[in-house]
C-alpha cells in the first residue's frame, strides 16, 4: 500500500471468471466489458497520461473465443482508496454473472505485470467421441509427449514447441460424463504457447482415434517462484 500512497494511485488486483455464453468474447471484448463495468460501478479509476487517455487498466494473459476462465485477472488503478471487499461489491454488482468479479486485493505498484508475472497457466481439456475413452486418450498422449516436440502451424509458419519446456507438469487423464477429462499444465510466456486444443488435438490425431477437444477452461494461472514454487498473484499463496 505504500507505494500507492506514495504515487497517489492505488492497485487493487481483481481475480474473475470467463464461463457459460460470455466465454466465446474475444480478449477485446471482455476488455471492453470490464472497463464498462468499472465505470458503471462508479469507481474511481485512474486515467493514463498522453494524447489519449483512457482508464489505467492491465490484463493477465488473454483467453482465446470458446475458452473458459475460471481464475483471470486484471490490475485496475485508482485515485482514491476504499475498502476491497466494498470495491468487490460495487464492480460484482455491475458486471453480469458470467464475467463477475470474485475476488479483490490491493498490490504493491512495485509488483511486476501479470502479462510478466504469470507463467504457468492449468487447463482442463474434455474430449468427446467414439474413441474419447480415458485409456486410448492417455496413450495418444504418452505418445505424442514422448516423441519430445509439437509442430503447431501459426501464421503460415511452423512453430515447434519443446514439451519438455512448455510442458511443466505431466498431463493427467480420467473419466468424464462424455468421454475424458484432461489436466494439462503449460508454461506461457512471451515467447508463445501451445494452446491445449492443439496438443490434445494432434494426440489424438496421431493415433487416429475417433475423438475430438470439446471443450477447453483454464483454471489456473500462476507464479514461479525463485524457489520453484508456483504461487496465485494475489496473495503469493503456494500452489
Amino acid at each position: 500500500m505504500a507505494d500507492g500512497v506514495a504515487s497517489g494511485q492505488f492497485r487493487l488486483r481483481v481475480r474473475y471468471a470467463k464461463s457459460g455464453r460470455l466465454r466465446w468474447l474475444s480478449h477485446l471484448e471482455v476488455v471492453h466489458a470490464l472497463e464498462r463495468g468499472a465505470r458503471r460501478a462508479g469507481v474511481s479509476y485512474a486515467v493514463t497520461q498522453g494524447f489519449s487517455p483512457h482508464m489505467k487498466i492491465a490484463f493477465g494473459p488473454a483467453l482465446p473465443v470458446g475458452t473458459a476462465g475460471e481464475k483471470e485477472y486484471y490490475d485496475l488503478w485508482l485515485t482514491r482508496y476504499t475498502g476491497a471487499e466494498k470495491l468487490l461489491g460495487l464492480l460484482a454488482g455491475a458486471m453480469p454473472v458470467d464475467l463477475a468479479p470474485t475476488v479483490a486485493s490491493f498490490v504493491a505498484e512495485s509488483e511486476p505485470s501479470l502479462a510478466a508475472a504469470l507463467t504457468i497457466a492449468k487447463y482442463d481439456v474434455r474430449v468427446a467421441g467414439r474413441e474419447s475413452e480415458p485409456g486410448s486418450v492417455n496413450e495418444a498422449l504418452e505418445s505424442l509427449v514422448s516423441s519430445g516436440t509439437l509442430s503447431v502451424a501459426h501464421k503460415g509458419k511452423a512453430k515447434v514447441f519443446d514439451l519438455a519446456r512448455s510442458l511443466p507438469e505431466e498431463t493427467r487423464v480420467s473419466e468424464s460424463a462424455d468421454g475424458s477429462r484432461v489436466a494439462v499444465t503449460i508454461r506461457i510466456g512471451p515467447e508463445g504457447s501451445i494452446r491445449p486444443e492443439a496438443l490434445v488435438g494432434a494426440a489424438l490425431e496421431a493415433a487416429s482415434l475417433d475423438a475430438s477437444v470439446a471443450r477447453v477452461t483454464r483454471t489456473d494461472v500462476l507464479v514461479e517462484l525463485e524457489e520453484g514454487a508456483w504461487a496465485r498473484p494475489l496473495w503469493r499463496e503456494c500452489r
